[in-house]
């Protein structure tokens, strides 16, 4: 028997990748379960209660409660859910949505902020995140949720677990077979299992545990992972793959004498690599030697998608290639669809999270893991040689980004400044193009670039900088604190 409860009065907004709060002050059951009623009306329009939602989560604090919260509202809409049995990762559940024709999935996940978030992101049922003009009407069906008794509000719907276990409303379903095999078609896992590289794997106790052993080892290759339990704490670091949050893995590459280390965030959705040395490779250059990959060593063609927060070493790729360079917003909510439109070879970000043609437009960590290694193995170099053979091709670039939390208060005078007294020179570099489609974005004259945005997810602001040397992205970074006035 269904029962009724009255949503809560809470703004609820989703960000460059879904909605995320700290758990227990707006990120709540009763605010989750006001994303689940906004999603089941969001399924009825589509006609799809029978495809029904795929439901995942991750190894965050109370993650498969939460998840189970959002299984019993969509129940309650009588719409068929496939809720995973175990925490699984973003791309895995994305692999479901296809594999189960799902009209949507859901997955309960904060990706790579702190221990105290959650989320809730929104999948389409083409494995990727949901559009702009999608997000614009959940939001809204989740505002007029937020006022009960009003003409046409909203109300939420719920059935037991256990009851629509019982009547096959929610059924628990493993997405992780389908995807082995599916990720087994894409890369030769036996030529990585005979390569005898030593890899060391860094989960980041989170939703990627035991993926890579479980795909590559067992042969002549060695993988040792480390962090690989659970631990919602995530070790007092963000389980976010940059080199701040990365020292274990580095220690262990060094130690160990490793061949690469590789780590994925707390959703598996992004992927960071330190090299032979210990040293991490930024996500530009990861990005920039994933392009490199599908163009040399599997001889594809075709579109390229990047944020604006991406290397300008793919423009140059696409050059010598000959292929397209489209640019999108930051976000996978603006590139999947761009992927689609496109047929893109490949997609990804600034942030680590990559997509590729014949998958899903949807970041894939261990995939793109996978495919860093293999291109090592294919071309008989460690990923420090994978880097000189990149600046053959398109010069020396590096890059550094700044992340800093600020006084929401200070946002409009930050944007009325950047926006209308935009600098026309940049650390002595002179400024020949501004773009305002997504942040603040400075091209200077020697091919550097400055990126001034907030970001989607957190109360923080980001800067970026990509240059030809580690002190010319220093100097640009500094020039961009004082533009906006950053306080330690």
């Amino acid at each position: 028997m269904s029962s009724l409860s009255e949503p809560q009065d809470h703004p609820i907004r989703f960000g460059t990748d879904g909605w995320r709060g700290v758990i227990a002050a707006d990120y709540t059951f009763a605010n989750v379960r006001r994303c689940a009623q906004a999603t089941a009306r969001l399924v009825r329009e589509a006609g799809g209660q029978r495809r029904g939602v795929v439901v995942g989560y991750d190894t965050r604090f109370g993650s498969e409660h939460f998840a189970a919260a959002v299984a019993e509202v969509l129940a309650g809409n009588n719409i068929k859910v496939h809720l995973c049995e175990r925490a699984v990762p973003t791309p895995v559940v994305s692999f479901g949505i296809l594999e189960k024709a799902a009209q949507y999935g859901v997955i309960i996940t904060a990706s790579h902020n702190p221990a105290v978030w959650n989320g809730y992101k929104l999948r389409s049922d083409y494995g990727g995140a949901a559009g702009p003009e999608v997000v614009e009407r959940l939001e809204g069906y989740i505002g007029e949720s937020s006022r009960p008794g009003e003409e046409g509000a909203s109300r939420i719907s719920t059935v037991p677990l256990e009851e629509a276990i019982g009547t096959g409303l929610i059924e628990y379903y493993d997405p992780a077979p389908g995807y082995r095999r599916k990720i087994a078609g894409l890369v030769d896992l036996e030529r990585i299992r005979e390569s005898g590289l030593k890899v060391i794997f860094d989960p980041m106790y989170g939703a990627g545990i035991c993926w890579l052993p479980e795909l590559i080892g067992g042969g002549d290759t060695e993988v040792i992972e480390i962090n690989g339990e659970r631990n919602p704490f995530f070790g007092g670091v963000n389980p976010e793959p940059i080199a701040r949050n990365l020292g274990k893995l580095q220690e262990e590459v060094r130690r160990q004498r490793a061949y690469i280390g590789i780590a994925t965030d707390g959703d598996a959705d992004r992927l960071g690599v330190c090299d032979e040395n210990g040293e991490f490779v930024d996500q530009l250059r990861v990005y920039s030697l994933l392009m490199l990959y599908m163009l040399e060593a599997r001889e594809q063609r075709g579109p390229i998608v990047k944020t604006l927060s991406t290397s300008s070493m793919l423009d140059r790729l696409g050059a010598l290639y000959d292929v397209p360079v489209h640019e999108t917003g930051v976000g996978f909510k603006f590139v999947a669809p761009k992927m689609l439109e496109t047929d893109a070879m490949i997609g990804g970000e600034e942030s680590g999270g990559y997509a590729f043609r014949g998958h899903l437009p949807e970041r894939d960590g261990i995939l793109a893991g996978l495919f860093v290694i293999d291109l090592c193995v294919r071309l008989q170099l460690k990923p420090s040689g994978l880097i000189e053979y990149l600046f053959n091709k398109v010069g020396p670039h590096y890059y550094d980004r700044i992340d800093s939390h600020f006084d929401a208060g200070r946002r409009d005078e930050i944007i009325s400044k950047l926006k209308d007294e935009p600098a026309e020179m940049v650390s002595g570099r002179r400024v020949v193009r501004f773009q305002t489609d997504d942040g603040f974005k400075f091209h200077l004259e020697d091919g550097s670039w400055l990126l001034i945005r907030f970001s989607g997810t957190e109360p923080i602001i980001r800067i970026y900088s990509e240059s030809s040397g580690p002190e010319q992205v220093k100097e640009i970074l500094e020039a961009g604190r004082q533009m906006v006035d950053l306080r330690d």
